[in-house]
């Protein structure tokens, strides 16, 4: 839960399938630590790399992974910060073409739209890091505002099948740091929930 001062605003935590995901529950501890109040919002394959019930718990929040459905009340706060960690290639390269068919590729979508500051780590092994529509995707979003915490400098990648080797390195600190302090904020407002 947060930590009394909710001064920062509501973070959106935006999860995908990958190993790293299970650490999670430390971008929410040192953001809560920071007085934001923390939304957990997964993709289908991120889903089953979390504890739901204990982000759920550790949050106030549930833990969402699919678009409501019409009419349907919403039950997160609106975003005024998102990062993406850790983000797959396949969100990456959906993201960078308006592709919205996951809970989490909508609100990034939106959330442009909106000028929420956004930060992505990506996180991938090693083989389909040398994919170029990865690099490109990349360089777009770095275009387009977002905070993008990607090479060697940021977390190493490991070969398929040994992406763990690096997962104490996983840089949550650099990914809050970017959006709690963002060089230049859109006047636009928060971003709606889909």
């Amino acid at each position: 839960m947060t930590t009394g001062n909710p001064a920062r605003g509501v973070l959106y935590v935006l999860v995908c399938g990958s190993p790293m995901a299970r650490d999670v529950g430390i971008l929410v501890d040192l953001a809560q630590s920071e007085g934001w109040d923390v939304c957990v919002i997964t993709t289908p394959d991120g889903r089953k790399f979390v504890d739901v019930a204990a982000l759920q718990a550790q949050t106030g929040h549930p833990v969402r992974t699919y678009y409501k459905s019409p009419g349907d009340p919403d039950v997160l706060p609106a975003a005024d910060a998102m990062i993406v960690a850790p983000a797959t290639v396949n969100t990456v390269n959906k993201w960078a073409a308006g592709i919205t068919d996951t809970l989490v590729l909508g609100l990034l979508v939106e959330g442009y739209g909106y000028g929420v500051p956004t930060a992505v780590v990506p996180y991938t092994n090693k083989v389909m890091a040398l994919h170029p529509a990865l690099h490109e995707s990349l360089a777009r979003l770095r275009d387009w505002g977002v905070h993008v915490l990607y090479g060697e400098d940021v977390c190493r990648l490991g070969n398929p099948g040994q992406t763990d080797r690096f997962r104490s390195q996983f840089p949550w600190r650099r990914a809050l740091q970017a959006v709690s302090n963002p060089v230049s904020m859109s006047s636009s407002g928060p971003v709606e929930r889909a």
